[in-house]
């Protein structure tokens, strides 16, 4: 089992997590749940992440992960599951404000963004358990504390 990660650095930004990290992080999702897998993770600055999640979820802000589900054409077997858009900017304001370390709170993102990849989401409180329960397990695999333990979610 493999996962592969295509990753793109977009912007400038201190201290942002090494490829090796984004392939753990993005494997601890992938290997398990949809095995040869390939993903795309692109770091890119606060007005990508804008313009694309008011393209897409009309959100005329900036925002920590988008995921970007990939279908193939009937009859076409790809391992494309999909693409992330991460705004480390967003990543590092939350962190700070949530007191996480910042590279914890990006493998959460890459967690998070894997699963919605998959299928995986939180709009009811059902999905949402879900969800944040694999999260918690699969950061816990790697010594990452509950992402969610001072939020109000």
């Amino acid at each position: 089992m493999s996962t592969t990660v295509d990753l793109q650095i977009a912007c400038e930004f201190d201290n942002l997590p090494s490829e090796a990290q984004f392939q753990r992080w993005a494997a601890l999702v992938l290997d398990e749940l949809k095995p040869d897998s390939e993903v795309t993770i692109r770091i890119a600055d606060e007005q990508e992440s804008q313009s694309l999640n008011h393209s897409y979820r009309g959100k005329d802000k900036p925002t920590n992960v988008l995921s970007f589900e990939f279908d193939a054409p009937a009859g076409i077997e790809l391992p494309l599951v999909g693409d992330l858009i991460i705004c480390p900017q967003v990543v590092y304001g939350e962190a700070l404000e949530q007191h996480k370390a910042f590279h914890d709170h990006f493998a959460h993102m890459v967690v998070h963004g894997c699963l919605h990849l998959l299928g995986y989401d939180h709009i009811n409180e059902a999905d949402a358990e879900i969800m944040e329960a694999l999260e918690k397990r699969l950061l816990a695999s790697i010594n990452i504390s509950d992402p969610y333990r001072d939020d109000e979610c």
